[in-house]
């Protein structure tokens, strides 16, 4: 069989014709997986970005929830001023109320500077600085149970939380005159402080 030029042209175009649709068929492959592939990508990070949204979402009904809780905790932590700043003046307005109900024969204190209460073991205090102002007291007593009463007083009659850490007693009269042991049977040394929280976003 012969072919003639004019076959050869028409041959030639043929293939030439076959060559450019394969060529073409390769294109719009490569091109639909670049597309699909891209539209998984989008898909993904669609997802993604629902998640974080219903991750935010939930954190926020969960604050709510958490704000519903503790406001009424929180508000009364404010009214008893545990929460605030120092509130040295009440301490002992209120020390000298409880003077005059003759809880003890006698007694004294001193309260401390502030300063920052670092507790042992640490404690997670969120959003709120830890202070403590030291006090120590030192009572005349008749009996053990006027040590009871007066902290039993102070708890309820005085504003602020107040952590004893602890008392050591002796009988009075050890190393003093007679006139001193008549006064009183027991003294007393008692050691602790006051805390207060200071929330860092307060105003100063």
């Amino acid at each position: 069989m012969k072919f003639s030029k004019s076959d050869f042209r028409l041959m030639l175009w043929n293939i030439l014709a076959a060559c450019a649709s394969l060529l073409i068929s390769a294109l719009v492959l490569y091109s639909s997986d670049e597309y699909a592939e891209k539209t998984k990508k989008d898909q993904r990070n669609a997802q993604s970005q629902i998640n974080n949204a219903r991750s935010h979402l939930a954190a926020a009904h969960d604050d709510q929830k958490n704000m519903a809780i503790y406001a009424d905790e929180y508000g009364t932590l404010i009214v008893r001023k545990i929460i605030g700043d120092d509130h040295r003046l009440d301490w002992i307005e209120g020390l000298e109320q409880i003077r005059r109900q003759n809880l003890a024969a006698d007694f004294s204190y001193n309260i401390a500077p502030q300063r920052t209460y670092a507790p042992q073991p640490v404690i997670d205090s969120g959003n709120f600085d830890l202070h403590y102002s030291e006090m120590k007291l030192q009572f005349d007593l008749l009996h053990e149970g006027q040590l009871l009463d007066f902290f039993s007083s102070l708890r309820s009659q005085i504003k602020g939380k107040y952590q004893l850490e602890g008392c050591t007693l002796h009988r009075a009269g050890d190393g003093e005159d007679a006139a001193t042991a008549v006064a009183s049977r027991l003294k007393a040394e008692c050691s602790g402080g006051w805390i207060t929280l200071k929330n860092r976003n307060a105003p100063q």
